[in-house]
């Protein structure tokens, strides 16, 4: 008998490659990529032949839990959902509805899944929705709004030279990584900008290797030499952007010579890098990574990089940075309808910028909110797929943080760090075990997940929130009966029906591709054009210009705290904290190091292998040494991957030194010191 064979999409980690999964007799047996399938062609990382072996994992927990004195015991759903409900109405009498916050988390995904979260927060009536964007992806699309008023869409399949800013694309993004490897065999020029030596850096044809969050001296250079040349587009300068001699002048202090002093990159590199963009722009491209997000300089840093492909004419430009052509779904959110600014969201008087960009709460604020109940307690908190114990900075504060609220919920499938916090453990669909719409903005198409399998008591996040607002008396703000009639709803004001779309498994264009359509359209800033300098920064007393700003590690070199860490670097077989639990992905990373220059490795006597203290004024964790060559990482530079319980990085990583727009925290350039511990 033949398998049962369904076209979905993967989410194992966020490109959403489209897959076939293989079922016999109801059973998951085997995934591939979908051959036919405009976005990944057939591929399939590691990560997604591996979905198979977690969804049936042996210790997902697939039966809600609650804690007691004696340890966790199985209580029925709809039993935990009504004590979820009570308490939560509890909190909201004596605190008031801001009590309680809601937090998705990055396993489960976004779109759908996010806006259901937000939803259900403003039904409530908080403005307290979290997720990892405050720490991750919003420093990026923040700075790259600013200037372009959205983050563009990089054109890899028609562009001749691409610069990668702090991304790894093989290991983070590796359909993105396909097409730059495409576009390179046809004569595209790679261009990768990393402290590290990188999967992606060795397919480069030129590496620059700058010292940690000095990107936006490079930035500037390059764009002083720009114009000193003439090599922008003066009708595009001219007639669609503000701040050009103001950007001008600043730009001039950034002489090749002064780039070179703070980068470490020498000057005929910088002049190569900029030579080459100029010379195939319009049809060149930047695309900036997490890896530029977690610097106290990083927004401006980005506002930099932002400002080389406008001044070279390449936004929306076949081969350039392009514009994204919207799918045109309407928003699931109750922003308009109620709108809770007035409720100071948690973190919005800090960092204004993130809130008024993504409606985004602080989630590193919040931990002091839990702990000091300023500027009001803070005391419930529903989770999904998330793990800040691990993947939030200061993690011990982070652990403290939780266990001083009144109610912590945690849905997801496996019992992590952060959900042996919880009052209740709720398990949690997979991305196999929900129907949603997936829009790819790269390729302008919608395609349509379907539910492949699942387990009686794991709700998928429609049907959780669901159930949740009935219990609470808010189900008029769910009407829909399952995530089929919401997919329905959502298409109904598109081209495409959800007909259609259950028909189509290599899902449907929305729109062919279009350019320069900032020439009807103008750009989504405030004055409508490409900005140079941000008058809505400086009504909040922010920089008007990309003003860089040494990182602290250079402008207050302390010699107790010599070396700079980096953490966060991507690894083949996990996705930050996930599948470590995967025997067939943790043979790929088995564990957490230190990975250090040979030189400093030399200096402190130490070899591979080697167990180190390394600290930073927040903490001390103990590690093993893996020692790289020479030129794999800078010398006075050491990198260690987050996600592991065992040497938590985090634990050592700061929560209040932050980018002042966006609040990001200092993960990527963070001084430490390193001892080398002797064998007792």
């Amino acid at each position: 008998m033949p398998y049962e064979r369904i076209n979905t999409y993967c989410r194992m980690c966020g490109e959403q490659c489209s897959i076939e999964v293989f079922l016999d007799t109801g059973k998951i047996v085997k995934i591939q990529g979908q051959k036919n399938h405009p976005w990944n062609q057939g591929t399939i990382c590691v990560k997604g032949l591996a979905a198979v072996d977690w969804i049936y994992a042996p210790d997902r927990i697939t039966k809600p839990l609650k804690k007691t004195k004696q340890g966790w015991k199985e209580i029925p759903l709809t039993t935990a959902l009504s004590e979820i409900a009570d308490k939560m109405n509890e909190l909201k009498n004596n605190y008031g509805a801001r009590s309680m916050g809601f937090w998705k988390g990055e396993a489960i995904g976004f779109a759908q899944q996010e806006e259901y979260a937000r939803r259900f927060c403003h039904a409530f009536g908080t403005p307290n929705y979290f997720s990892c964007d405050s720490e991750c992806f919003c420093g990026h699309y923040i700075g790259y709004s600013l200037v372009d008023g959205t983050y563009p869409v990089p054109d890899f399949d028609n562009t001749s030279c691409m610069l990668l800013w702090g991304t790894n694309p093989p290991l983070s993004r590796p359909v993105i990584a396909q097409k730059a490897a495409a576009a390179r065999n046809r004569g595209a020029k790679l261009i990768v900008i990393d402290p590290m030596v990188t999967e992606a850096s060795r397919q480069a044809d030129c590496h620059v290797q700058l010292k940690p969050a000095t990107d936006g001296a490079f930035a500037l250079g390059m764009i002083n030499l720009i114009l000193e040349n003439k090599w922008y587009d003066e009708k595009f300068v001219k007639s669609f952007t503000i701040g050009f001699e103001e950007l001008s002048a600043y730009a001039k202090e950034f002489t090749p010579p002064r780039v070179e002093r703070e980068t470490g990159v020498p000057i005929s590199v910088l002049w190569h890098v900029t030579r080459e963009f100029a010379e195939h722009a319009p049809r060149a491209l930047n695309y900036v990574g997490i890896g530029l997000e977690h610097h106290e300089n990083s927004i401006n840093n980005i506002r930099a990089i932002a400002s080389i492909g406008a001044l070279c004419g390449c936004i929306d430009q076949k081969g350039g940075e392009l514009l994204p052509q919207r799918a045109g779904l309407p928003s699931l959110t109750l922003y308009d309808e109620i709108p809770l600014r007035h409720l100071e969201p948690i973190g919005a008087q800090q960092f204004p910028v993130l809130y008024d960009f993504r409606q985004e709460c602080h989630t590193m604020t919040a931990m002091d909110t839990m702990l000091t109940g300023k500027p009001y307690p803070l005391k419930g908190l529903i989770m999904t797929a998330a793990n800040p114990v691990l993947t939030n900075p200061n993690s011990l504060k982070v652990k403290k943080a939780l266990g001083n609220l009144e109610l912590l919920v945690v849905r997801d499938l496996f019992m992590t760090e952060t959900a042996e916090l919880a009052d209740y453990f709720l398990p949690a669909a997979s991305f196999l075990e929900r129907t949603e719409l997936v829009v790819n903005s790269h390729i302008r198409q919608i395609g349509l997940r379907r539910k492949v399998t699942d387990f009686a008591l794991c709700q998928s996040e429609y049907d959780f929130w669901k159930a949740l607002a009935d219990q609470l008396h808010l189900q008029d703000y769910f009407p829909w009966k399952d995530e089929v009639e919401v997919s329905q709803w959502l298409l109904s004001q598109t081209a495409i029906s959800y007909d259609q779309l259950a028909n189509s498994p290599e899902g449907i264009e929305y729109s062919e591709a279009q350019y320069l359509k900032y020439r009807t359209l103008g750009f989504q800033t405030p004055s409508g054009k490409v900005e140079f300098v941000s008058s809505y920064l400086r009504k909040y007393g922010y920089d008007e210009l990309p003003i860089y700003r040494q990182p602290l590690y250079m402008k207050e070199k302390n010699q107790e705290y010599p070396y700079v860490l980096i953490t966060g670097s991507r690894k083949r077989g996990a996705c930050n904290s996930r599948y470590h639990n995967l025997p067939k992905l943790k043979v790929l990373t088995p564990g957490p190091e230190v990975e250090m220059n040979t030189s400093d490795a030399e200096t402190l006597g130490i070899h591979n292998g080697d167990i180190v203290q390394i600290s930073s004024f927040v903490g001390s964790i103990e590690l093993p040494v893996r020692v790289l060559g020479f030129s794999h990482v800078l010398e006075g530079t050491v990198q260690i991957t987050h996600g592991w319980q065992e040497g938590n990085v985090n634990i050592i990583t700061a929560d209040l030194i932050n980018d002042p727009i966006d609040g990001f925290p200092l993960l990527k350039s963070l001084p430490v010191k390193i001892v080398k511990k002797e064998m007792q």
